[in-house]
């Protein structure tokens, strides 16, 4: 089974914009979507009403900075602090090009930190690349098979 995608947006509009660049790509993998940090933090550590999904990581998180409850940023935090996740790609898709929030994602451990492109072409264009990269092209880290196969 493929290693599916975790997306974080709250943002109605840039959710269905990113679920359709994903489709465009025809990737295999399952996009997971939630919409707060909190909600991010529950799905990868197993807990709350995810606490009964099956074990492992996603492929990729793709993650909004300006969320509620927990921005990106505490997220990201918590992620690079967790033994389990640690080795998770995080790549901060965000619409801020705040010089500070730049600092800080890649000071936490960020893989990419991509802007949110304007126009619907430039912004299906980016997701696509992303979408391929991670969960294609990307080698995961050792131990952490790109398959998981069911015994």
């Amino acid at each position: 089974m493929l290693k599916p995608i975790l997306l974080v947006e709250d943002n109605a509009s840039d959710l269905e914009l990113t679920l359709i660049a994903l489709e465009r790509t025809q990737l295999a993998n399952e996009v997971i979507v939630v919409r707060d940090g909190v909600e991010a933090l529950d799905y990868l550590m197993r807990r709350g009403e995810h606490a009964e999904r099956i074990a492992g990581n996603p492929a990729v998180l793709l993650l909004d900075l300006k969320l509620p409850r927990l921005d990106g940023l505490e997220v990201l935090k918590a992620v690079r602090e967790s033994e389990e996740l640690r080795s998770v790609p995080v790549v901060m898709l965000t619409s801020s090009r705040e010089e500070p929030d730049l600092e800080r994602a890649y000071a936490l451990g960020v893989n990419a930190y991509v802007v949110k492109p304007v126009e619907f072409k430039e912004f299906v264009s980016a997701i696509s690349d992303l979408g391929l990269f991670w969960a294609v092209l990307n080698e995961p880290p050792p131990g952490s098979a790109r398959l998981k196969r069911r015994n």
